[in-house]
């Protein structure tokens, strides 16, 4: 990244690649301002792409009264469903009552608020079953009793963020990872920002600084000489383990606890099951982070409570775990702590101005950018106005959103391709697949196989188009391949990458 002797000038410089950082820079550059999105690690790096991949309203908020966040995210599954059919599908919930610390008539009264405080045209509503005598009971304990079942969504959460981030870059935005803000200060009406790459620096101007480090928000004032912010966060950890197959069938669970915690269980790539969240708070600097023994325990227990199957340790197949960046609200425990966002705007006059973003989920990055570029509008009266709501994401233009018929439609243009890589394909990629499937016809048009059906093609799109520059980026945040393909994969990858000189921007 070579020094320029006049820095660039931005409208906004957004410091953090997850997804609201990505939400914001997609708005702005919609609305007709300059853009530059700084990311010290990988889009999606860190708490965006661990999360339980689920866009929801947030059922369990409701019983800490929060029905405001509750009633935009609703509004919102609906939205981004429509907006990004091919990473987002709906999921049905089982919610078995034999266990639950909750009398039955709250949890039917909550689900009755859950059906109807937001918009819910796409998705059925809550049903009762008798899990002894539906196919939802299988692979559960004996006798599992009677279960409500409602409606949310499952999403590829990293890679929401990398279509954020590619129709921001499409409208102009420009995306830089791998580089990180090492200091900035206010020289006249803009932010002098040193940004630093392979251990290059250089120099940019911008009129606004948006603050979306997530865990790191308070590092990120620190390095604009402001460590006094009258608004609190609170970290807290959420950690997550893959297991076999723990049952058959789409749908997901809603486990409920004796703490009154609840877990999920959710199909995950065919052959596993997602179970999480942990909330485990988080002492000291943000950092990468682990599972610990105990939260290992606590989900492995619970699993033992519900399925017939029983698990350990031994029988995990991975895990991941992230930090939650959430505004400080002082509630006792940290699973009652708001999932609520605030934005905490310093336009003062004494220096260019900071938008710092506190809090949020990942079913409110849309609205939370919104909001954002509201509380910025009299400072860029130019700008256009909202535009997101409805505007589909990259590759989920294909008619009435109906996944099955561009599946469909898809494996008509490429009949000699596995079906299982079409779908995968359709999956992550919608409309741009073929943008890089191209004229093959068979896999092996494609080039290289790595393992587990990633050939080159497809790697070197990833690269060109989505900012991939490690295994690491392509096998657990652009696919979820890192769970299928035998352990010679990564090394092979990057060894690729190397020859390509893709590690370099």
């Amino acid at each position: 990244m070579p020094n320029s002797t006049a820095p660039q000038t931005f409208d906004l410089l957004i410091v953090g690649g997850g997804v609201n950082g990505a939400g914001i820079a997609r708005d702005a550059a919609g609305r007709g301002l300059s853009v530059m999105l700084v990311e010290q690690d990988d889009l999606a790096g860190h708490t965006s792409s661990a999360s339980t991949k689920l866009i929801h309203g947030g059922l369990r908020y409701l019983e800490y009264g929060e029905f405001r966040l509750v009633r935009e995210a609703l509004i919102e599954r609906e939205r981004l469903l429509g907006m990004a059919p091919h990473i987002i599908r709906p999921l049905r919930f089982v919610l078995p009552q034999s266990q639950s610390p909750r009398p039955a008539w709250l949890v039917r009264l909550g689900l009755f608020l859950y059906d109807h405080l937001g918009a819910r045209g796409k998705l059925p509503g809550t049903e009762s079953v008798d899990l002894s005598r539906s196919p939802l009971g299988s692979g559960l304990k004996p006798d599992p009793g009677r279960a409500f079942v409602y409606s949310d969504c499952w999403v590829d959460d990293s890679r929401l963020v990398v279509l954020n981030a590619m129709d921001a870059a499409a409208r102009g935005a420009r995306i830089l990872t791998r580089t990180r803000l090492a200091s900035a200060r206010a020289e006249g009406n803009h932010w002098l920002a040193t940004l630093e790459q392979d251990g290059q620096e250089r120099q940019i101007r911008a009129r606004t600084l948006i603050n979306a480090a997530g865990p790191w928000v308070k590092d990120v004032l620190h390095r604009l000489g402001k460590d006094n912010s009258d608004r609190g966060l609170r970290l807290v950890k959420g950690s997550h383990v893959v297991l076999p197959r723990l049952y058959p069938g789409e749908h997901a669970f809603m486990l409920q606890n004796p703490d009154r915690r609840i877990v999920f269980a959710i199909p995950y790539e065919d052959e596993f099951t997602l179970v999480g969240t942990t909330d485990e708070a988080w002492e000291g600097p943000p950092a990468k982070a682990e599972i610990s023994a105990g939260e290992i325990r606590y989900l492995c227990d619970t699993v033992n409570r519900y399925f017939d199957r029983r698990v350990t340790s031994a029988d995990i197949a991975w895990s991941y775990a992230g930090i939650r960046p959430l505004y400080e609200d002082h509630a006792r425990n940290a699973s009652a702590v708001t999932r609520d966002y605030v934005l905490d705007l310093e336009a003062n006059g004494n220096r260019p101005p900071v938008l710092s973003i506190f809090g949020g989920k990942i079913t409110t990055y849309r609205k939370l950018a919104e909001h954002a570029m509201e509380q910025l509008s009299g400072l860029f009266p130019e700008m256009g106005g909202a535009w997101t709501a409805g505007a589909v994401l990259p590759g989920g233009d294909f008619p009435d959103a109906d996944f099955e018929r561009f599946l469909s439609d898809l494996t008509a243009r490429y009949p000699l391709m596995p079906a299982l890589l079409l779908h995968r394909i359709a999956r992550a990629y919608g409309t741009k697949a073929t943008a890089w499937l191209g004229p093959a016809r068979v896999p092996g048009d494609l080039g290289r196989d790595f393992g587990g059906g990633l050939h080159e093609c497809e790697a070197e799109y990833l690269v060109r188009e989505e900012w991939a520059r490690t295994a690491e980026d392509i096998l657990l945040r652009r696919s979820k391949l890192g769970l299928h393909v035998p352990r010679e994969t990564s090394d092979l990858l990057d060894a690729w990458l190397a020859e390509q000189g893709s590690q370099c921007p």
